[in-house]
């Protein structure tokens, strides 16, 4: 039961975050909307400041809120305004802190594995598939994340999984190939195995061909057989996010190196690529056995000892023990024998 006056207070509370949280959204959105190369740099400088004036949990839904409902639609979204919204996460990523971008990533690849599931005949895959690559061409993610995606669309090999691999190749093959060679080559094998088991079921067999050749073209750093493909206004974003992040801020450390499976289990395990961020995923021991066997002899302790060890977070029954051998021996030879039993 919640008194009538409390209940009054916590709505005035609601009413006020609502308030807020809707002037917020109504200035990123304005600033977003005005977004282009040529004032990338006082919009970001704006973003940064709303970022140290608000809440950076709503700064970040609200960012990718308004980011998807931009980006993400049944049309294909023209290349240069992706990449465009992707390079001001980037800058944010840099210079507030890497939880902006990892709260986006996290959103894209959350909604790119559900419209892979679905049916949906619209273009939300390539967009999403775009807004991930760009992640990777302006270093918010390492390519451990973008060769799970390709190893992901190999093994189901259908002709939607064909055109977007296509897709994602003309988009960063060539820095995959810079950044993990050897891994690119396994994923051209694991291609070709697919191909020739799988031709039969395919009515238009010149796309797996074309993939193929695709494919072979970045094995052999060749960027004239793939049609199409322009790496200028990549690196000329590149320049200019170079320019916008602060030196602190620049370098690969800040690369997000996560993995398909880790992402899409965030909500169950936790986050651990963000510090601070709770993690429950496996134990340093797993096997109860080995636990049980391993479990040192230690005679009775005092419970102010082992309320330190809580204390301490000292979590586990081995660790435990050898905690309380440590502070209860007399000397060193004392606690290498008790350690010993």
């Amino acid at each position: 039961y919640v008194p009538p006056q409390i209940r009054k207070a916590q709505e005035t509370v609601d009413d006020k975050k609502r308030e807020e949280l809707g002037r917020l959204k109504k200035m990123v959105n304005g600033l977003i909307n005005r977004l282009s190369e040529p004032n990338l740099s006082s919009i970001s400088g704006q973003m940064e400041e709303l970022y140290m004036a608000n809440s950076r949990k709503d700064m970040n839904d609200t960012l990718t809120d308004i980011l998807m409902n931009a980006c993400v639609t049944a049309v294909a979204m023209p290349a240069r305004l992706v990449m465009e919204h992707v390079l001001l996460v980037s800058i944010l990523h840099h210079n507030v802190g890497i939880e902006v971008g990892a709260h986006f990533l996290e959103a894209v690849v959350k909604k790119f594995d559900e419209f892979c599931k679905s049916d949906a005949e619209g273009k939300e895959c390539e967009n999403l598939l775009a807004l991930i690559a760009h992640l990777y061409n302006f270093h918010v993610v390492h390519c451990l994340l973008i060769f799970d995606i390709l190893k992901k669309l190999v093994s189901t090999f259908t002709e939607k999984e064909i055109e977007l691999i296509l897709f994602l190749l003309k988009n960063v093959g060539f820095s995959l190939r810079k950044d993990d060679a050897l891994a690119l080559k396994e994923l051209i094998t694991e291609a070709q195995r697919k191909a020739s088991t799988a031709e039969k079921n395919f009515q238009d067999q010149t796309r797996v061909r074309f993939m193929l050749e695709t494919m072979l073209a970045l094995r052999n750093n060749d960027m004239r057989k793939i049609p199409g493909y322009d790496p200028e206004p990549v690196e000329r974003l590149r320049k200019l996010q170079r320019a916008l992040v602060h030196s602190s801020g620049s370098g690969k450390d800040t690369q997000l190196r996560v993995s398909l499976e880790s992402l899409l289990s965030a909500d169950q395990v936790g986050r651990w690529w963000i510090v601070g961020s709770s993690w429950s995923g496996a134990p340093m021991i797993s096997d109860t056995k080995s636990q049980a066997q391993q479990k040192l002899h230690v005679g009775k302790v005092s419970s102010k000892i082992m309320e330190l060890a809580r204390k301490l977070r000292i979590n586990t029954d081995i660790r435990r023990s050898i905690f309380c051998v440590l502070m209860t021996s007399e000397d060193f030879m004392d606690a290498f024998e008790k350690l010993l039993k």
